[in-house]
Order: structure tokens, then C-alpha cells, then sequence
């Protein structure tokens, strides 16, 4: 069965840093595409990253492209989200979900399109 667990929120200032972590376990996830969506009081769940799991290729939204980046760890089955530079506009609980296909040559962004979620960590920036 496939478990994903999120770490590494908190509250931080605006201009600060986050690293949020995703443990995975399951399964191997080398075909996989791995996300990171996030979902703000009132708002419906969004788009934020994306990796492929076999090559490391990434895709990311356009709000937090330069400032965000995606990676992954073979060895610790686990997927990163360095976000630099954060804005109280980042304020978001902030959740990883894995697709059990690559959606090559694109990045699944939507939800649906992600067949399992982890429980969410909290994100609060604060101005």
C-alpha cells in the first residue's frame, strides 16, 4: 500500500525558507510522477510541482517557478520542496501526490490525475 508523509512546515517570515519533505513507501515509484499541490483556506487545491520519478525532469506552476524547486532522493524514497523567498501568498496546507504513470511528455496538474495523497503539512507566511 502506498503511504506518503509530509514534514517540514511551520510558520516563517516573508523573504525565509521551507524545505518540505515527502516520505514514500509502498512501493518503487520509478515510474511515477510525484507532485506537490496546495490548498489555502477558501481556495480549491493547486498545482505546484511535478518530477518524474525515472528522470528527474520537472515542471512547476508559474507562481512559483525561480522560487520553488522539486527533487527527489533515490536512496531515501523521499521527494523535496525547497522553497525560497516565500510570500503570505505561499500560505497553504501543502500536500505530495504520487500518479502511478508519467504522463509523458507532460505533467499531470490537475488532482484527478494523482492516485494517491499524503496527509498535508502546514505552510504559514507570515508579512
Amino acid at each position: 500500500q502506498v503511504q506518503l508523509v509530509e514534514s517540514g512546515g511551520g510558520l516563517v517570515q516573508a523573504g525565509d525558507s521551507l524545505r518540505l519533505s515527502c516520505a514514500a513507501s509502498g512501493r518503487s515509484f520509478s515510474g511515477y510522477d510525484m507532485g506537490w499541490f496546495r490548498q489555502a483556506p477558501g481556495k480549491e487545491r493547486e498545482f505546484v510541482a511535478a518530477i518524474r520519478w525515472s528522470t528527474g525532469n520537472t515542471y512547476y506552476a508559474d507562481s512559483v517557478k525561480g522560487r520553488f524547486t522539486i527533487a527527489r532522493d533515490n536512496a531515501k524514497n523521499t521527494v523535496y520542496l525547497q522553497m525560497n523567498s516565500l510570500k503570505p501568498e505561499d500560505t497553504a496546507v501543502y500536500y505530495c501526490a504520487a500518479a502511478a504513470r508519467a504522463f509523458t511528455p507532460w505533467f499531470g496538474v490537475a488532482p484527478s490525475e494523482y492516485d494517491y495523497w499524503g496527509q498535508g503539512t502546514q505552510v504559514t507566511v507570515s508579512s
